[in-house]
Formats: structure tokens, C-alpha cells, sequence
């Protein structure tokens, strides 16, 4: 598939994960995609991959907490590739519960937030002229949490997430009249590396996924394209659960209610 051919895109977060399989899948359908993240060695790495799977991809190193280095890989894009259609907002910061929320410190709890929320209303402030003059086919994906939805613990994170989901909403209103469409993403557990460690509790969790598996960073790059695509011209404001069916489920209270 070409779906994006001679468009342009920036991801952030992409050094790893999601990101970086978002990187990888806007480029194989054609898409010149600008690799940014905090880390500018990683975004280099997932660039370098791209390239060398025939894609189009260049890295930039970009602090979403930063509004100068935001405005700076826009910028970058519009250098590189001339203009932007197509940003991901997939950066975030999760900080682990304390054991009871009053043990919450100021600075992890707003880490949260500066990243996954306050950093991709910078991104999309700082894009939204660029992808407004992309005739029509300018998007924004936001990728979201199915913890905006319910309990799934961590109470900084899933509150950012909730914003995020918000400002996806509001912002989809206010950029339609501009021919800009923005959308989220709902994901459920997802096999990166921030499970490397607690391998074990991740087979725990396919258990409570109907389809019987947790998700994988190609699944969700998949989601993202489509509501970055013009198969999606029609779609805004959206936030689309990407979860094994995680939403629609109980399967704990179904196991225990059938003994």
C-alpha cells in the first residue's frame, strides 16, 4: 500500500515501541517521517532502520517539555520535507502509584502530564499551521490509554491520558473548518520494552484479553495509519480502542461468577 505517498510525517516518542513501529509503518506506505525523540541516539537508530528497509525517514532529537526544541523539529520537517501532514503524538511519561495517593510527590505526578498531555497540545500548536496548509489531508493521532476509559491503576498517567482524549475532541472541532482531522487511540497492554522485566505479568494479563493475547506496537501502528489515512477522511474526533476487547470485557468477574 502507498496510502501516503508524498506525505510528510513526524512521530514523537519514536526511538522505541509504538513509536517507532508507527515510524516504521507510516514509511512503508510511503510517507517521509521525521523520527523524534527525547533520546536523539534512539530516533537515529529507528531512522537508520527505516532507511534500510527502503523507507524515507530522518531523526531529530525533541524534548516534548520543551516548546523551543517542539518548534524546532516542526521546523526540521517543513526544512526536510518541504511541509507536514501527518503528526503523531505518541511521547509520554508514567510514573508508578505510591502506595497511597497522598504519598504522590509534586514533580512525578506533573512529569505525567507535561509529556503526555501538556507536550502534545505543544506539538499540535506548533504543527497545526503547517498541516492546515496541506490541502485537506492534515491529521493528528494522539495515542491515548484505555486507562482514560477505567481503573487500571496508575493515577498520573491515566489522567493525562483522559486529557489527551479531551483535548482530541475539542481540537478535532476547532481544526475541521482548517480541513485538519484529529483522532486518538486507545491501547491496551502492549508488548514493548517497558516489560522487558515483568515478563511474567504480561502472560498474566493476556488472560483478561478476550482475544487472548496483549497487544503488539505493530498492532496499534496499524490503527494509526488508518486514522491518519484519507480512508479515514470522514473520521474526526474519535478515540478508537485498540485493545483485544479489553473495554468490553469482564473476564475475571465472568471466571469467578462461573465456579
Amino acid at each position: 500500500m502507498t496510502r501516503f505517498e508524498g506525505y510528510a510525517a513526524l512521530v514523537t516518542g519514536a526511538g522505541q515501541g509504538i513509536g517507532a513501529a508507527v515510524a516504521h509503518r507510516l514509511a512503508a506506505e510511503g510517507a517521509r517521517v521525521l523520527v523524534t525523540d527525547r533520546d536523539a541516539a534512539r530516533a537515529g537508530s529507528v531512522a537508520a532502520a527505516v532507511r534500510d528497509g527502503g523507507g524515507s525517514a530522518e531523526a531529530h532529537g525533541c524534548d516534548v517539555t520543551d516548546a523551543a526544541a517542539v518548534r524546532a523539529a516542526v521546523a526540521r520537517a517543513q526544512e526536510a520535507f518541504g511541509g507536514l501532514d501527518v503528526l503523531v503524538n505518541n511521547a509520554y511519561s508514567c510514573h508508578r502509584d505510591p502506595d497511597r495517593f497522598e504519598e504522590w510527590e509534586e514533580a512525578p505526578w506533573y512529569e505525567d502530564f507535561e509529556v503526555t498531555l501538556h507536550g502534545a497540545a505543544r506539538c499540535a500548536r506548533a504543527a497545526l499551521p503547517l498541516l492546515a496548509r496541506s490541502g485537506g489531508r492534515g491529521a493528528i493521532v494522539n495515542v491515548g490509554s484505555v486507562n482514560a476509559e477505567q481503573h487500571f491503576g496508575d493515577h498520573a498517567y491515566s489522567a493525562a491520558k483522559a486529557g489527551l482524549a479531551s483535548l482530541t475532541r475539542t481540537l478535532a472541532v476547532e481544526s475541521a473548518p482548517r480541513g485538519v482531522r484529529v483522532n486518538l487511540v486507545e491501547p491496551g497492554t502492549v508488548r514493548t520494552d517497558v516489560w522487558r522485566d515483568r515478563a511474567a505479568m504480561l502472560e498474566q494479563a493476556r488472560a483478561h484479553y478476550p482475544l487472548g493475547r496483549v497487544g503488539e506496537p505493530e498492532d496499534i501502528a496499524a490503527a494509526v495509519a488508518f486514522l491518519a489515512s484519507r480512508d479515514a477522511a470522514w473520521v474526526t474526533g474519535v478515540s478508537l480502542p485498540v485493545d483485544g476487547g479489553l473495554l468490553v470485557s469482564n473476564l475475571a468477574m465472568n471466571r469467578t461468577m462461573a465456579r
